[in-house]
């Protein structure tokens, strides 16, 4: 299992963000983004997961069978700032709604719903809005819905915002145990996750629009 991203490039307006930024992790691996504010991580992880589209470059993922490269996008889970949920639904309606329109790729499966929210402590909640829970049970809520459909990439971009540190160590289990499973770990944070083998990428980003990108 391999992500591979080459020579990528992204705008942002006019603004060229970042350029010729490369990566090649395989399964069992974590890549962590750092930086100051507008460096461009946000924007790399929303490229690699498919949400945004690079001025230059590739992204591939391989998959455990050596099956054809495809976009990284397909097989991603992205866990971006905001947690992607229905305040008048349910915790349960919420996850059981990622749960089907996710499905699980070929090569894991996703938890029950049930069990997703009490590996992020809250499986005694589930029947209430998810509008209702505070700030830190939102988030950990959210980071339930990785474990819900199997996806081996996980996209995660400041994945603690709103935690404790109680919280903090218990995601770090849950991201140590996808990569002792396999799966690939990219996160953009301001403060260390506690993960094991993890790469670090400083992104520093651009001042202006006169760097050229196509060469």
């Amino acid at each position: 299992m391999h992500l591979c991203a080459e020579n990528l490039a992204a705008r942002r307006g006019e603004d060229l963000i970042f350029s010729n930024v490369s990566l090649n992790l395989a399964g069992g691996e974590a890549l962590v983004l750092t930086g100051r504010n507008g460096s461009g991580k946000s924007t790399l992880l929303r490229v690699i997961a498919g949400l945004l589209r690079q001025e230059k470059g590739t992204v591939t993922f391989t998959g455990k069978d050596g099956e054809s490269a495809r976009p990284a996008g397909e097989a991603s889970h992205y866990l971006g700032h905001r947690n992607a949920m229905k305040s008048e639904l349910t915790v349960t309606e919420n996850l059981t709604f990622w749960k089907t329109f996710f499905g699980d790729m070929a090569g894991g499966f996703g938890l029950d719903v049930d069990e997703a929210a009490d590996a992020v402590g809250l499986a005694d909640i589930i029947h209430l809005p998810f509008g209702y829970l505070s700030a830190g049970q939102q988030r950990r809520i959210a980071f339930a819905k990785l474990l819900v459909a199997y996806r081996p990439i996980w996209i995660l971009d400041e994945p603690t915002a709103a935690l404790d540190s109680s919280a903090d160590q218990l995601f770090a289990q849950l991201i140590t145990a996808h990569q002792k499973n396999g799966g690939i770990v990219l996160a953009a944070t301001h403060q260390p996750l506690g993960l094991e083998n993890v790469q670090e990428m400083r992104m520093t980003g651009f001042a202006g629009v006169s760097e050229g990108v196509w060469g």
